[in-house]
């Protein structure tokens, strides 16, 4: 690590909404880390020994929100001397980090897509980051080539490939008010379980029905006002009704 630039890029998409992007940790607990957490992105600068760096021991910065939703997302951290700027989506954080942060004591190593050794740091999620990583690059050095030729300074974990498989999407459209999907039940279930994303710039409308094996009422999920709501009903009464 270069006492006076250090600069890190990449590109990633993915449908999971937490893991670790990037990490690199010193010996006496120092670490940068870019984690995933619930769609945003968290940049963790810890400065391990709160005794030798008292004031500003640790960074914490949030940027970004719904980057799950496997679209390409850009990321550019740049540190020189003390200064950081962290950008997301063109969208920088630029913080001051007193002269504690000249003193970050990192090793060599710089993983990408977890953390080789869990346990010693004090990141959030934990998790492994799953999905597509693209031009990652550091100080100038594109880190997927060295990869991909397979030099000595790069070592892999897990199941990687060189490419970006995407998900098998089947959508459906309902073009009018009219039209819905029917499904047939199973009498005598006890259990339903329904999944599904939607997407709609109407603030109004029915998702989903399921009548009860009674016959005499039903489940109710819809739109109200822009908010999904579900109602339960039973012989014209409401047996319970909640937001979400």
């Amino acid at each position: 690590m270069s006492a006076q630039k250090d600069v890190i890029s990449l590109k990633f998409k993915t449908m999971q909404s937490d893991g670790i992007l990037l990490h690199r940790e010193g010996q006496n607990g120092d670490h940068i880390t870019l984690e995933l957490i619930k769609g945003k992105l968290s940049l963790l600068i810890n400065l391990g020994d709160t005794k030798t760096h008292p004031s500003n021991a640790q960074i914490n910065i949030t940027l970004g929100s719904l980057l799950d939703d496997q679209h390409w997302h850009s990321v550019l951290i740049e540190h020189f001397n003390n200064q950081v700027n962290f950008t997301v989506d063109k969208h920088t954080h630029h913080f001051h980090a007193k002269g504690e942060f000249n003193y970050l004591d990192l090793d060599y190593k710089l993983s990408f897509g977890g953390i080789p050794v869990p346990g010693k740091s004090g990141t959030l999620s934990r998790e492994n980051f799953h999905g597509c990583f693209e031009n990652i690059y550091y100080n100038g050095v594109n880190i997927i080539d060295l990869a991909r030729r397979h030099k000595s300074q790069i070592y892999f974990v897990g199941n990687l490939s060189f490419s970006c498989l995407e998900p098998q999407v089947v959508p459906v459209t309902f073009l009018n008010s009219s039209s819905y999907l029917i499904l047939p039940g199973t009498s005598g279930q006890d259990d339903i379980f329904i999944s599904f994303q939607f997407r709609t710039w109407n603030k109004e409308g029915l998702l989903l029905y399921s009548k009860l094996h009674e016959a005499s009422g039903g489940v109710f999920l819809y739109l109200n006002d822009g908010k999904v709501k579900i109602s339960l009903h039973k012989a014209g009464k409401t047996l319970s009704d909640i937001t979400a």
